[in-house]
């Protein structure tokens, strides 16, 4: 099995996946000053013309680059899920507030090896925010290496949540007991709040309605600066599986997370 180490191979991958968020980072800025045109997918969720095209150029990158990788995008689904090396790519993770002129948009860049988060970029174009990582070995923002913050009990916890809107009835029940629990709990962030979980500025992000495109980046980044991203059964991310994400900084407060999670009502 491959060591989760900065080896060459590591270096190597870390850098292309920078330079497909560069492409990214070009390709949004440009569009951010124009109103896009917008469309409705059949789930609802909105899609404008720069999320295709951001995709199309990173997959043509990818395939021309490593033709034996596998990827897996949100606007143009998958192929080789089963190879060694799988690129995880959300083109605009927010879109909405991409439309809306909100700067908490961002381009996920994931790799998964084996199946699993092991690269991750999260960028922010509008605000000059970029994450790399590695899982086990290291994160940086903005060339800085961080670590997430150790938080010893829920009610000092700092949480962070997209929308509740995304939850099941059943799953918002849960989050509820969740929210009533923590110290503070902050709306809106989209993948933006993965990012400063891992630069140690929150403790938790609770997530539903998620896709692996929306999670591998960001998960791998987290997992580089010493956290723990899980689903809310504390399962191991799948490239196949879609739904609810807990983060933590640290594994005791993942775990007293989950406990409240799962409690019976």
């Amino acid at each position: 099995m491959l060591p989760v180490t900065r080896s060459a191979l590591a270096v190597e991958l870390t850098r292309f996946a920078e330079r497909l968020a560069d492409e990214s980072r070009s390709m949004l800025l440009r569009a951010a000053g124009k109103r896009p045109k917008i469309d409705i997918k059949p789930d609802a969720s909105f899609v404008t013309e720069t999320d295709r095209a951001i995709e199309t150029r990173l997959r043509d990158l990818i395939e021309q680059t490593y033709p034996d990788h596998g990827i897996l995008g949100e606007e143009y689904g998958s192929r080789d899920l089963d190879a060694e090396f799988v690129w995880v790519i959300d083109p605009i993770d927010g879109t909405a507030p991409f439309i809306a002129g909100i700067p908490v948009y961002g381009t996920l860049i994931g790799l998964a090896y084996g199946g699993a988060p092991w690269i991750g970029v999260i960028d922010h174009p509008a605000t000059g925010d970029r994450w790399v990582g590695v899982s086990g070995d290291f994160s940086r923002h903005n060339g800085t290496v961080i670590r997430t913050q150790r938080c010893a009990n829920l009610d000092t916890a700092f949480l962070t949540n997209s929308n509740p809107d995304f939850f099941s009835q059943h799953e918002y029940r849960a989050f509820a007991r969740l929210r009533q629990a923590v110290r503070y709990t902050q709306y809106g962030g989209s993948c933006f709040a993965y990012g400063v979980l891992a630069s140690g500025r929150t403790d938790l992000a609770v997530d539903g309605g998620l896709n692996p495109f929306d999670v591998f980046a960001p998960a791998a980044v987290i997992a580089g600066a010493g956290g723990i991203v899980t689903d809310w059964s504390g399962g191991e991310l799948d490239l196949t599986k879609s739904g609810t994400i807990i983060a933590a900084g640290d594994e005791s407060l993942h775990a007293q997370a989950l406990l409240v999670l799962s409690a019976e009502y």
